[in-house]
């Protein structure tokens, strides 16, 4: 099972990392496998932890992938040497086991050694599940058809229009824009990607 997080890493520097991932479970570790070339990958091998964060905040998802928005904040990790997100429903603090490389998509496999919860999980809400699934889509304008794009967006939209909230608007309508800004770039110049993120950089799942 892949749970969608935001995983929160720093570099040797000390200069913030924050990205959506999809992250795996086994026992008590936790399976980070960020795509190359990834500033995640590159600030844990550097200091052997991370931080992930659950979150119900869309905002940061589609924040980060679109690029609309990225300084969102952070503070000190509780017992690791790195930071988590000033405001998560909770999070796990993560030091590195084992590392399994790989030209493309390496495996880090990660030890909880802490865990702290912030604020209670309050329900589902699809709105909320339709912009994580739009942040994804939006991470793969590039390799997916036009065609597939907008029946996804429009199947998603019934659940945004339906339930969301004020935040949920705010990241659906950056992912809205991230769509037109992709489609413009390419009709200007058609070898052209706009400045997202997308699955190669490692910030996806």
């Amino acid at each position: 099972m892949i749970h969608e997080t935001i995983v929160t890493t720093a570099a040797p520097d000390g200069r913030p990392h924050i990205a959506p991932m999809g992250v795996r479970r086994e026992g008590e570790h936790v399976i980070l496998a960020p795509f190359r070339p990834s500033a995640t990958l590159d600030n844990i091998v550097s200091t052997r932890v991370a931080v992930v964060n659950y979150t119900t905040d869309v905002r940061i998802f589609a924040g980060c992938v679109t690029r609309s928005a990225t300084d969102w904040p952070t503070v000190r990790a509780t017992r690791v040497a790195g930071i988590r997100l000033a405001s998560p429903l909770a999070h796990d603090e993560l030091e590195l086991d084992e590392f399994r490389d790989d030209p493309q998509r390496p495996v880090l496999k990660m030890r909880r050694v802490h865990q702290e919860t912030h604020a209670p999980f309050t329900g589902f809400n699809r709105a909320q599940t339709a912009v994580v699934e739009g942040a994804i889509l939006v991470s793969r304008l590039f390799m997916l058809p036009a065609a597939k794009v907008d029946a996804e967006i429009a199947y998603l939209q019934i659940a945004i229009d339906k339930t969301a909230g004020d935040v949920e608007r705010v990241a659906w309508e950056w992912l809205l824009d991230a769509i037109a800004r992709h489609r413009a770039a390419a009709n200007a110049e058609p070898d052209a990607h706009p400045d997202m993120l997308h699955p190669t950089s490692g910030e996806t799942r």
